[in-house]
């Protein structure tokens, strides 16, 4: 077996995953009855997955843009300007209102939103294809009415965006 360095989780959930994450490290997460041997297999069978999935990773860190405080600056004055003017639409379209809009820079959220209706959103959706943008924007706007991402969450979703499962996959793809 072709050797691979990996860290093991145990917790108390109830399925087995394998992650790689961005930096190329492997992370198996099982619940606590999995053995060792049972690990070691799993990675065996999805050693192709693994590998494909880090060339894939160091591919895209190869590739990522550098962002320059100017960009930064420029993408955070669109984004104050677009970003209400985005959730004032679907919001009227939805039938939810909302609280304050606040534009952040996160590493791993496009949006959020609480429960008292404030929304936070990433400048960066600003480097990405209008349609992202609007899927994030109905997305976070859909937790007015469901603070969870049940089934009747989707269907909100998908009422406004048929295609919301295109967008989404994008959105991952870019991300």
């Amino acid at each position: 077996m072709e050797e691979i360095t990996y860290e093991w989780i145990r917790s108390h959930r109830k399925t087995s995953v394998i992650q790689v994450r961005e930096d190329g490290r492997v992370i198996v997460r099982t619940p606590y009855f999995v053995s060792r041997g049972e690990v070691e297999r799993s990675i065996e069978e999805r050693m192709d997955w693994i590998r494909k999935n880090q060339e894939k990773l160091k591919e895209a860190s190869r590739q990522k843009t550098v962002i320059t405080e100017e960009m930064r600056k420029d993408g955070v004055k669109k984004a104050l300007k677009l970003i209400p003017e985005r959730v004032e639409y679907f919001a009227g379209l939805m039938g939810v209102s909302y609280g304050r809009i606040t534009i952040r820079e996160q590493k791993t959220r496009w949006g959020s939103c609480s429960c008292k209706g404030n929304l936070n959103f990433n400048w960066k959706l600003m480097l990405m294809p209008p349609e992202i943008l609007d899927y994030v924007v109905v997305h976070e706007l859909a937790h007015r009415k469901e603070m969870n991402h049940s089934r009747d969450f989707w269907k909100i979703v998908e009422q406004v965006l048929p295609d919301y499962q295109e967008r989404r996959k994008r959105l991952r793809e870019l991300a």
